[in-house]
């Protein structure tokens, strides 16, 4: 057999409706991941629709090919073997790296949490598009883009507590206490975790992080209350209240 009827072979009868069959399926991964994508980029994060498209297009391309195993390769291929597990295991992984990418520290937030999972999700729909579960795929696409719009804003409206980073700044003559520490956050409805404290020292100023606690939601609202009271306390020379988002 030479290269010219092996060439020839991938533009057959056969060859062509496969390739239009994957094709399809490769347009549906683009709408269904664009889907997905949109929250993200609506919500101005830095994975948006053209990432979360591409995602599940590689995730249904290297799950549907796997079905056509006996044309691979041109005419030689009639003794191809193929494990779509394999495969299915090699995009999850792959896809975990580039996930691992989006999450950052940033004091002690975490950003990017949602957005490595709805990635991570976004692959599974084009698995699930590439082995030719269509509905399951595009009921996983709609849930997945729900619930990361929708689901936020119930999570808000129930009880929870929520957590600040505070940085408090001393003047030198001012020994701090974290017991009257402790006493005066308690008084104003927030609790100090104890584990999360970090002292140190600058230009002879004792520095103070820690993370409190809010008891409810509507505590934690109170936020600019908290921060003009701080502006006034004696001994305190400068600070910086920050929200913990995970």
């Amino acid at each position: 057999m030479n290269i010219t009827s092996l060439l020839s072979a991938g533009w057959t009868g056969d060859h062509m409706v496969a390739n239009g069959f994957i094709g399809l399926h490769l347009l549906g991964a683009l709408l269904l991941g664009m889907l997905v994508g949109y929250e993200r980029s609506f919500q101005g994060r830095a994975a948006g629709m053209r990432t979360y498209g591409l995602v599940c297009m590689a995730a249904t391309a290297l799950t549907v090919f796997n079905g056509f195993a006996p044309l691979w390769f041109g005419t030689t291929a009639a003794t191809a073997t193929n494990d779509p597990t394999r495969v299915v295991q090699g995009v999850m992984t792959g896809i975990g790296f580039l996930c691992a990418g989006v999450i950052m520290k940033d004091g002690l937030s975490i950003r990017g949490l949602n957005t490595a999972a709805s990635i991570w999700t976004v692959a599974a729909v084009g698995v699930l598009l590439g082995v030719g579960f269509y509905a399951a795929a595009i009921l996983l696409a709609v849930l997945s883009a729900v619930s990361m719009s929708a689901l936020r804003r119930l999570e808000v409206r129930l009880p929870g507590r929520s957590r600040l980073d505070v940085q408090l700044k001393f003047r030198g003559e001012h020994l701090p206490s974290f017991s009257d520490l402790s006493a005066a956050a308690a008084a104003r409805g927030h609790r100090i975790v104890p584990e999360s404290l970090v002292i140190s020292f600058a230009d002879g100023q004792p520095i103070w992080r820690f993370s409190v606690v809010s008891i409810d939601r509507a505590t934690a609202a109170s936020q600019p209350m908290l921060a003009e009271e701080l502006a006034t306390a004696e001994g305190i020379d400068s600070f910086s209240i920050t929200p913990v988002r995970r």
